[in-house]
């Protein structure tokens, strides 16, 4: 009897301070795909492979990653979950895997996808958010970074917030949706886009820090994004602030919708 083989997604949520990024590596650091891949192997019984809708960097976390797999064995979508979270360390965990066509791919058949950045502006860096959030220590005007922020929205040439090593063919990206809050010390912003260069939000987020401690007034951000020019940008933020919060696809794939609850920020 022949063996059909099957096409899985799932979601994934991991905090990044203990791995060394998302992407599989030939030496032996430790990275979420790798421990993945090594988890879902033992509960397929056969070498599995993943492809993930975004590659995230060392230090970033994700509530809502979201990944696709092929596997000619039969298991049960909760089987999948709980036999693969049994075999994984606490700082990563599957939250849902269900079967799809086998024309779904994690990458090319995302719509958009949504990060939230989190800032702990305190005087005093956390000892116990240290590693899930960015200090900043100087008082951040709200308002004013809001009002810098809503000026991404739309198709813009990012190149001045792009990676120097940054292999994305094309600069030009669509912000659809940007809300920057604060509640107490804890200031975050959530952004989406229908893709998003290397580096792009944490960039972003420091050229945002810079405006909201007065560095810079409101309209260098115009300034910045039509320089097209990654030089005449600002600091890049530390990457532990960022999450991956959502993955959009088209709804005929049926996946569990996505939620941008990141801790209790928001």
């Amino acid at each position: 009897m022949t063996e059909v083989n099957r096409r899985y997604a799932a979601c994934v949520e991991y905090q990044g301070a203990g791995f060394n990024g998302w992407q599989r590596q030939k030496h032996k650091s430790r990275t979420v795909q790798a421990v993945l891949e090594q988890a879902l192997s033992k509960v397929a019984d056969h070498p599995v492979s993943v492809i993930t809708a975004g590659r995230t960097d060392a230090g970033v976390h994700a509530s809502h990653q979201i990944v696709h797999f092929d596997s000619d064995s039969e298991r049960s979508s909760f089987a999948w979950c709980r036999g693969t979270n049994r075999f994984l360390d606490r700082d990563v965990r599957v939250l849902w895997v269900c079967e799809v066509s086998e024309d779904f791919h994690a990458r090319f058949s995302a719509l958009s996808r949504s990060y939230r950045f989190i800032i702990n502006n305190n005087p005093i860096c956390s000892a116990l958010y240290g590693s899930l959030t960015t200090h900043e220590f100087r008082p951040l005007q709200i308002d004013v970074m809001a009002e810098a922020g809503a000026l991404l929205l739309g198709e813009h040439d990012f190149s001045s917030f792009r990676a120097a090593g940054c292999q994305a063919h094309s600069p030009v990206r669509t912000v659809s949706e940007f809300n920057l809050a604060s509640q107490d010390q804890w200031v975050w912003f959530d952004i989406t886009a229908n893709a998003f260069l290397q580096h792009m939000v944490r960039n972003i987020a420091g050229a945002l820090i810079e405006i909201g401690c007065g560095k810079r007034d409101l309209h260098w951000m115009r300034t910045v994004l039509e320089a097209t020019d990654r030089t005449k940008s600002g600091i890049t933020a530390g990457a532990q602030g960022l999450y991956l919060t959502g993955v959009g696809y088209p709804p005929e794939y049926s996946l569990p919708s996505s939620s941008k609850q990141v801790a209790y920020w928001g």
